[in-house]
Protein backbone atom coordinates (compact mmCIF):
# COMPACT_ATOMS: atom_id res chain seq x y z
CA UNK A 1 0.00 0.00 0.00
CA UNK A 2 1.44 3.78 -0.95
CA UNK A 3 1.86 6.13 1.99
CA UNK A 4 -0.78 7.97 -0.11
CA UNK A 5 -2.92 5.07 0.46
CA UNK A 6 -2.06 4.57 4.23
CA UNK A 7 -3.04 8.62 4.68
CA UNK A 8 -6.27 8.59 3.10
CA UNK A 9 -6.98 5.28 4.81
CA UNK A 10 -6.17 7.32 8.42
CA UNK A 11 -8.27 10.26 7.49
CA UNK A 12 -11.27 8.69 6.46
CA UNK A 13 -10.72 6.65 9.72
CA UNK A 14 -10.61 9.48 11.76
CA UNK A 15 -13.53 11.27 9.80
CA UNK A 16 -15.57 7.78 10.26
CA UNK A 17 -14.83 8.07 14.08
CA UNK A 18 -16.01 12.09 14.36
CA UNK A 19 -18.63 11.07 12.47
CA UNK A 20 -19.41 8.23 14.93
CA UNK A 21 -19.54 10.56 18.32
CA UNK A 22 -21.75 13.14 16.72
CA UNK A 23 -24.03 9.82 15.56
CA UNK A 24 -24.55 9.13 19.19
CA UNK A 25 -24.90 12.69 20.46
CA UNK A 26 -27.78 12.49 17.92
CA UNK A 27 -29.33 10.15 19.81
CA UNK A 28 -29.68 12.20 22.56
CA UNK A 29 -29.86 15.58 21.16
CA UNK A 30 -31.44 17.21 18.38
CA UNK A 31 -29.13 16.69 14.82
CA UNK A 32 -29.24 20.89 14.59
CA UNK A 33 -27.39 21.19 17.96
CA UNK A 34 -24.90 18.06 17.19
CA UNK A 35 -24.25 19.77 13.59
CA UNK A 36 -23.65 22.70 15.54
CA UNK A 37 -21.44 21.87 18.31
CA UNK A 38 -19.66 19.77 15.37
CA UNK A 39 -18.67 23.10 13.06
CA UNK A 40 -17.71 24.88 16.72
CA UNK A 41 -15.46 22.13 17.49
CA UNK A 42 -14.04 22.45 14.00
CA UNK A 43 -13.70 25.87 13.93
CA UNK A 44 -11.91 26.21 17.12
CA UNK A 45 -9.41 23.33 16.52
CA UNK A 46 -8.69 25.25 13.04
CA UNK A 47 -8.16 28.51 15.02
CA UNK A 48 -6.01 26.55 17.32
CA UNK A 49 -3.96 24.81 14.41
CA UNK A 50 -3.38 28.54 13.27
CA UNK A 51 -2.38 29.37 16.66
CA UNK A 52 -0.36 26.70 17.39
CA UNK A 53 1.98 27.59 14.15
CA UNK A 54 2.09 30.92 15.02
CA UNK A 55 5.11 33.28 16.15
CA UNK A 56 3.04 35.85 18.10
CA UNK A 57 -0.56 37.10 18.45
CA UNK A 58 0.69 39.99 15.83
CA UNK A 59 1.51 36.65 13.47
CA UNK A 60 -1.21 34.89 14.13
CA UNK A 61 -3.76 37.58 13.38
CA UNK A 62 -2.01 38.76 10.23
CA UNK A 63 -2.92 35.05 9.20
CA UNK A 64 -6.67 35.40 9.58
CA UNK A 65 -7.79 36.13 6.32
CA UNK A 66 -5.87 33.22 4.86
CA UNK A 67 -6.99 31.07 6.72
CA UNK A 68 -10.13 31.96 6.65
CA UNK A 69 -10.86 31.69 2.61
CA UNK A 70 -8.63 28.22 2.97
CA UNK A 71 -10.92 26.72 5.55
CA UNK A 72 -14.49 27.93 4.11
CA UNK A 73 -13.22 26.92 0.70
CA UNK A 74 -12.49 23.56 1.92
CA UNK A 75 -15.66 23.08 4.12
CA UNK A 76 -17.41 24.13 0.75
CA UNK A 77 -15.56 21.23 -1.63
CA UNK A 78 -16.45 18.61 0.91
CA UNK A 79 -20.17 19.75 1.78
CA UNK A 80 -20.39 19.59 -2.36
CA UNK A 81 -18.66 16.14 -2.82
CA UNK A 82 -21.21 15.01 -0.67
CA UNK A 83 -24.47 16.53 -1.30
CA UNK A 84 -23.43 15.02 -4.54
CA UNK A 85 -22.89 11.89 -3.14
CA UNK A 86 -26.15 12.14 -1.34
CA UNK A 87 -27.93 13.19 -4.57
CA UNK A 88 -26.67 9.94 -6.21
CA UNK A 89 -27.64 7.73 -3.50
CA UNK A 90 -30.59 9.09 -1.09
CA UNK A 91 -32.77 6.39 -1.67
CA UNK A 92 -29.55 4.27 -0.32
CA UNK A 93 -28.58 6.70 2.66
CA UNK A 94 -31.97 7.82 3.62
CA UNK A 95 -33.58 4.42 3.52
CA UNK A 96 -30.81 3.41 5.59
CA UNK A 97 -31.39 2.92 9.65
CA UNK A 98 -28.12 4.09 10.34
CA UNK A 99 -28.75 7.60 8.75
CA UNK A 100 -32.00 7.54 10.52
CA UNK A 101 -33.30 10.98 10.81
Amino acid sequence: MSDNTEKDKEFYEMADAFIAVANGQSGKVEQGKVSAAFLYAAARFNTFLVASASDSAEQFSSRKEDAMEYFVAEYKKMLDEHFSDYTDNFDTYIGNPQYEK
